[in-house]
């Protein structure tokens, strides 16, 4: 899938989708379905007219370049989001982004979706518009609840990611470089490669969590999956006074980690993080950690 800001979008005849797809869910999935293109805003909108009030985002730019890539999208236009952008008016947005930059023929919103300065472009703004045609998408249901990212956020940081994963269409994941931890695994017998958090993406709550994760080199193109038992939290039975990190022991996996981009696609909470009287307790624990993650982390052929 190619990648390009806006300003370096050629015009061309495009089926375009709209939106800010946070999360690349089951509703943003059924806007994008059957578009060539996908128009996205970096940073979030709400970054930069309302800082205080903006969401921690359950996928960065990468992550969600990824998600839309896997559904057959040929082309992702990342808007660089700023007040100069959020100043255009509705009218200004349809004339100059979506006609003249994107050329659409067809362009594809939820029917929530909102645009312009002060939000004042909506659906019945698209559909009068005679330059393109116009497809809203309703509001997509799951077992009677909305599919939304606000409530995906939500069922992240409780840690039910059975549920949120249920949502999404995928496992939640994070991605990072590997960083140095305090190294205590490794003399329990449990080395971890380590991820901490970044301050922008949701996590999962304070856990330990049934993963898959993925190791790719800097020059690779193709990533390498293992099982992986995952800590989320500050590791209370040593009191490190270190803030919150992600830790993930890799099953079945003996090698050097530092320096390379660690994905983990969280499947299931097996338990929240407590601390243990003794050394020796957890990593009994520990044990039945790994265990759990086995079974529960089958592993499909996957790229």
């Amino acid at each position: 899938m190619k990648v390009t800001s806006l300003a370096d979008a050629e015009p061309r005849p495009r089926h375009v989708a709209v939106g800010e797809f946070d999360g690349v869910h089951l509703g943003h999935r059924e806007v994008i379905r059957g578009a060539d293109t996908v128009l996205t805003f970096e940073p979030h909108p709400r970054a930069v007219i309302a800082p205080d009030a903006a969401p921690k985002l359950l996928t960065s730019l990468e992550v969600k370049r990824d998600l839309i890539a896997g559904l057959g999208v040929s082309e992702l236009v990342v808007v660089p989001f700023d007040s100069a952008f959020a100043s255009l008016s509705a009218q200004a947005f349809v004339d100059e982004v979506l006609v003249r930059r994107l050329g659409a023929h067809t362009v594809a919103v939820g029917e929530n979706f909102r645009y312009g300065a002060k939000a004042q472009g909506d659906t019945d703004h698209l559909r009068a518009q005679a330059a393109f045609v116009t497809r809203v998408v309703p509001l997509v249901e799951s077992d009677g609840e909305i599919v939304s990212s606000t409530h995906i956020r939500g069922l992240v940081v409780a840690g039910d990611l059975e549920r949120a994963n249920a949502l999404l269409g995928s496992p939640f994941q994070l991605r990072g470089p590997v960083v140095h931890g305090d190294a205590r695994g490794r003399t329990l017998g449990y080395p971890t490669a380590n991820l901490v958090p970044d301050n922008r993406v949701i996590y999962p709550g304070h856990g330990v969590y049934a993963c898959r994760a993925a190791l790719r080199a800097e020059a690779a193109d193709e990533w390498e999956w293992h099982a992986a038992a995952t800590n989320v939290g500050v590791r209370p039975t040593f009191v490190t006074g270190r803030g919150v990190l992600v830790e993930a022991f890799l099953l079945d996996f003996d090698d050097d980690l530092y320096g390379l981009e660690l994905r983990l696609d969280f499947l299931a909470r097996l338990r929240g993080e407590k601390r243990f009287d003794s050394v020796e307790e957890l990593v009994e624990q520990m044990h039945a950690d790994v265990e759990a993650t086995r079974a529960a982390a089958s592993l499909p052929d996957r790229t």
